[in-house]
Parts: C-alpha cells; structure tokens; sequence
C-alpha cells in the first residue's frame, strides 16, 4: 500500500470497528483507535486505516473531541481542498432544487432552507442555513475552521449571496480548538444585515441577529408546520416552545379559531407576535413555560391540538436514561392537555431517543395521566436535512402525532 504523498499521516482503526465506517459511517470515535501518526495535529487531514494497513477512507482530525475524525471521502487520495468543497456545495444546492427549495410559487414561496446539513452532504461538521440572500455559516472542526476561507468562495461562487455570516458555537470552538471573534455577529463575507429576512411557505420573517437559537431558526421542523396546518381548521392550537411562532402562524392559517403560543424566551416571544403582525394573523403569544400552560390547558378541558416540542433533553447516549423521566414527565403533562381524541404532536430532537423510545415515553405519560395515545402520524425533519443511510445518528428528529383518549 502506498501512502499519497500529500498526506503523510494516518491513523488506523481497531478490529471489531471497521465494518460501519466501510459502510459508509462518517465518524471514527476516539475509543475505536488502536494509533494514532506522531506529529498528526487538531485539523489536520489524515488517511484511515484498518488493523490490516487498508484504506477506509480520509477525514480531518480533533485532538480532544470524541469524534477523532469526521471522514469526508471513502478514498484515501480524495483531497479535501477548494474544488471538492465546490463540488459538494453544488450538489447540496442541486438536491435542494430537486426538492422544490427555493420555491417561488405564490403562496407557497419559501427562501429560507438548510443548504449544507454536514455529514448528510458530505462535509461533517458544516452547516449552512439559507435566509433568502443571507447565508448563516456554523463549522464545527478546527478543519473547517482552517478551511473557512475557501468554504466562504464556495458559497459565493454557487449561491451569490449578499452577506455570510458565522454563527459557530463558542462550545464547539473551544472544544476543537480553535477560537473566534468577539462580536456576536460574525461576518465572514459581505455587510452584516440588520434582520434575518427569509420566506416560508408564503410567510414572512424578520429575525433580528441577536437572536441567537441554532442558526437563527429551525428549518427541520418544517414538515410539522405543513401537517399542523391542515389538522388546526375549527380547532383550538397550543404550541408549547413556539420560539418564533412558526407553527403557530402555520395553524392560523389552517383555520384554527384559537393560538396560543408559549415559550419561556421573552426575545422570541416578542418576535414571534412581531411576526404574526407581519402577516395579518392573530395570535396569542405568552412567555410562560410549558409545564403552566399544560396545566392551565387541562383544567380548561384540553385543548384540540397540543404541539409539545421541548429542546434537546439527551445530548448524549449516555443521557437518554436520565432524560426517558424528563420525556415521560412531558408526554402526562401535554397528554393531560389535550382534549379527548384531541391530536398531540410530540417532539424530540435528540438523536439518542430513537422513534421506539419516544412512542414508549409518549404511552407511558399518557397512562400516567390516565389517558391513552394512538399514534396517527409520524414527521421527521424534511428533505433539506438529509441522512447517510449508514449514519442513523442524522436522523435526530421524530415527531409522533397521536389521538389522545
């Protein structure tokens, strides 16, 4: 076997763990190592091997995640450089296209998506968040973040935008280490804009920068939004952890006569009623938490649609045990909620929660609050978050809708 000469390092897996990553799994964890080249720093390209010298594939390396390398390529001579970026950017575009995204059909216009969704694009650890003609950057490896200026070129040449601003974790930095500016908007390219403005199957945002959930908004629930509009005509809508209202804007539509979003973030509340005066729609919103509206709901007789979407509770595998409690404790409350034969959409996006583990939280805090859950309808994140077929770990969001009796 002979070594490219442009990367001269490498790092070699232990036996028992090659046959996901010949799969195509983009992660090789730190436990899985049996070497590690000396000199091989945080970002830099390596070649991984298996315990009999045989190329699996060539990734970027973290020093101190543990994720030692995100593999990008299942070739060992497969350059991670300013032509192979390009060229994935174009095909994450050229998907999105043949998924309808953008969408300029009256009504239905939409300029806000995910263009870049990591390791479901072929570039782990980058994420790229379209709002109309502002692209919101997050690179979550020191390799990336070597790479930003030829990841910026990129996106101008195939998306022509006006501004790239970076919004990577400070956590994430400080863990692949590597550090970032000061200012809490960080430009990349471009003037900074003064809001986030996008479309969404006809609605309009303005999202101020300072609002710093994820990239600005979460694009993954966008199935949701389009099945609680056609459940919500004639009903009564609680949108438990609304953020910016999107699905609340999405019931009214629907011909709900009743919205009442809630979340404990007063910033998002206030954008959110901003937004439904932006679009002709009532709707009320309250900074509350959800566990009060749950129970103001029930002792009001349950309302007829209940969205429950609470953040990340397991982070981790490791805490998936200890959040099964938080889940169940969720499901009875929301459960309790909604009205007999009332629908409840309950959420996770935690990737350690798998769709059976949440259909078995989901029954149990029905039974705890005396109340019985058929699940009618399943929604995961749509089409612009795509998932490796050999990385279940990208598929991180379920959402069960169910009757409640």
């Amino acid at each position: 076997m002979t070594t490219p000469l442009n990367i001269p390092k490498s790092v070699t897996v232990k036996a028992g763990h090659v046959q996901p990553l010949w799969a195509g799994h983009p992660w090789v964890f730190r436990q899985a190592l049996a070497g590690v080249d000396d000199g091989i720093m945080a970002g830099d390209e390596v070649i991984v091997l298996d315990p009999h010298g045989k190329i699996l594939g060539r990734g970027l390396y973290s020093s101190s995640s543990a994720i030692a390398v995100r593999m990008f390529s299942l070739e060992g001579t497969v350059a991670l450089d300013e032509a192979f970026i390009r060229a994935a950017i174009e095909r994450a575009a050229s998907l999105r296209r043949a998924h309808g995204l953008p969408n300029e059909r009256p009504g239905e216009q939409t300029t806000g998506y995910r263009l870049v969704n990591g390791e479901g694009d072929g570039l782990p650890g980058l994420v790229v968040d379209v709002f109309g003609e502002t692209l919101v950057v997050q690179l979550g490896t020191a390799g990336l973040k070597r790479l930003e200026g030829a990841i910026a070129d990129a996106l101008t040449e195939v998306m022509g935008p006006r501004a790239i601003i970076d919004r990577t974790s400070p956590q994430i930095a400080q863990l692949e280490g590597f550090t970032l500016g000061d200012a809490a908007v960080r430009m990349v390219r471009g003037e900074i804009p003064d809001a986030l403005r996008f479309m969404e199957r006809g609605f309009r945002f303005e999202l101020p920068l300072e609002l710093g959930q994820k990239t600005g908004y979460y694009f993954d629930q966008r199935p949701l939004r389009d099945r609680i509009e056609a459940l919500s005509r004639g009903s009564r809508v609680l949108d438990a952890c609304c953020y910016v209202g999107g699905i609340s804007l999405a019931a009214k539509r629907g011909g709900a006569r009743e919205v009442w979003g809630v979340d404990t973030s007063v910033p998002a509340i206030e954008v959110a009623k901003a937004t439904a005066a932006l679009n002709e729609l009532e709707i009320h919103f309250e900074a509350t938490d959800s566990a009060r509206a749950f129970q103001k709901a029930a002792a009001d007789g349950g309302w007829d649609v209940v969205i429950c979407d609470p953040p990340k509770l397991a982070r981790k595998r490791r805490h998936k045990q200890k959040a099964g409690g938080g889940y169940r404790k969720l499901a009875a409350s929301a459960a309790a909620a909604t009205a007999p034969g009332g629908i409840l959409a309950f959420c996770s996006c935690s990737a350690a929660v798998t769709e059976e583990l949440l259909q078995r939280h989901l029954a149990l805090g029905a039974r705890d609050a005396g109340r019985r859950a058929v699940i009618v309808d399943r929604c995961f994140q749509g089409p612009d978050h795509p998932v490796l077929a050999a990385f279940p770990e990208g598929l991180y969001l379920t959402v069960l809708l169910a009757r409640i009796y």
